[in-house]
């Protein structure tokens, strides 16, 4: 009788456990804020607040914390950053990270400590592969996906004697397998210093090598840089730029301007998206902060809108992390985008367009959508994740 009874209140504590709702959601926001990247970090956090503010301060119906870190693009600070979020904090969800060698350094003790991570742009092909976690979510990309999108364009084209320019880091590797995936010309391959805003030697060999297109991958103040010196140096008028939506976007439209028309470039989204969801984001979004969205906004945006669907779906239970992972593999949210799915790598399996710089109806040198190159193209890590 009373081995009964005492099974029969640790059931009761058991399930009053379960059945609890936590009282507010606590976000931590890590981020590039400042330095050459800062603009990426400020248009991700820019539109998830804006989301956040349009759900009245709310995610899944909760009380939303959202604390805001800068990792200064540094890994021993990301480190920090994210320890304290963790262990002090003890916040229930992170996001923001812009570069993936940070969410490589931060990943393992997130996942450890069982927080989930919603990446609103990071999205290093180990975390895609054999280092998937059921902690980590990502509603951008796969780093080598719009990279293979641009590879696959300059590919039926026609163009064969290419120089590839990107960064010596994970993700700058991952732009050039992506390009290469798809584009089987050949490919001369110039890597820079992250960070690096000065390019004349690369602009002198690039010069030398004579090729009939370029595909660069320069993220933040790098492509700003690297757009304005390439066109200051003639190289326009006999080379043929390409690149990623991210080294294309309104944050480097802004700082470019017209040197910048009749450039190419690769995306999963636009805010021409002829959808409900969009329109009013980009709208919201001009009118909150006086500039028009990039990709980076659309994301971060993204992420919020997948949290408040994920807590609403286990109604604040957020201690349940199997229901909690359930719910965001569900994604029961309407993205900006238009629909998309999670593979079983919790990456997206979504469509990939082309876009074109040119002035619209305004005069404004902006994006316009020129037709997809993909559809439902998912990453080629998948197989390696092994998911536990």
């Amino acid at each position: 009788m009373r081995l009964t009874a005492l099974a029969a209140s640790l059931l009761l504590a058991t399930s009053a456990h379960v059945a609890h709702a936590a009282d507010k959601v606590k976000v931590g926001f890590l981020s590039t804020l400042s330095g050459p990247g800062a603009g990426l970090g400020v248009d991700i956090r820019d539109g998830f607040n804006l989301a956040v503010k349009q759900l009245n301060g709310k995610l899944g119906n909760l009380p939303a914390e959202v604390l805001i870190a800068d990792d200064q693009q540094k890994p021993d600070v990301a480190k920090a950053e994210a320890e304290k979020f963790l262990k002090k904090e003890k916040v229930d969800f992170m996001t923001g990270i812009v570069f993936s060698n940070l969410m490589l350094a931060v990943g393992p003790q997130v996942f450890d400590s069982k927080t989930f991570f919603i990446s609103a742009n990071a999205g290093p092909s180990q975390l895609a592969g054999e280092q998937c976690s059921p902690y980590f979510f990502n509603v951008a990309w796969q780093n080598d996906n719009l990279h293979e999108a641009m590879g696959k364009h300059v590919q039926d084209k026609g163009f064969r004697n290419v120089v590839i320019v990107t960064p010596n880091y994970p993700g700058g590797k991952d732009a050039v397998t992506g390009f290469k995936r798809y584009y089987q010309g050949k490919a001369e391959e110039i890597y820079t210093k992250l960070g690096q805003l000065d390019y004349a030697a690369e602009l002198a060999q690039i010069r030398a090598l004579k090729p009939d297109a370029l595909f660069f991958f320069l993220p933040g103040g790098m492509g700003i840089n690297f757009v304005k010196q390439f066109v200051g140096a003639g190289l326009s008028k006999d080379i043929q730029l390409f690149a990623p939506g991210f080294s294309a976007d309104e944050d480097v439209i802004k700082a470019v301007g017209a040197p910048m028309l009749g450039m190419f470039n690769s995306s999963h989204w636009a805010h021409d998206f002829d959808n409900a969801e969009n329109k009013r984001f980009v709208a919201a979004f001009e009118k909150e902060y006086g500039r028009l969205p990039s990709l980076y906004a659309s994301q971060g945006y993204d992420a919020a809108l997948l949290i408040d669907a994920a807590v609403r779906d286990v109604k604040g239970k957020l201690d349940d992390k199997a229901a909690l992972q359930k719910a965001l593999e569900a994604k029961r949210f309407k993205s900006v985008r238009g629909d998309f799915r999670f593979n079983s790598n919790h990456y997206p399996v979504q469509n990939y367009v082309l876009r074109v710089i040119g002035k619209d109806a305004q005069g404004r040198v902006t994006n316009k959508t020129m037709g997809t190159i993909f559809a439902n193209h998912a990453d080629a890590y998948v197989s390696q994740c092994k998911m536990k």
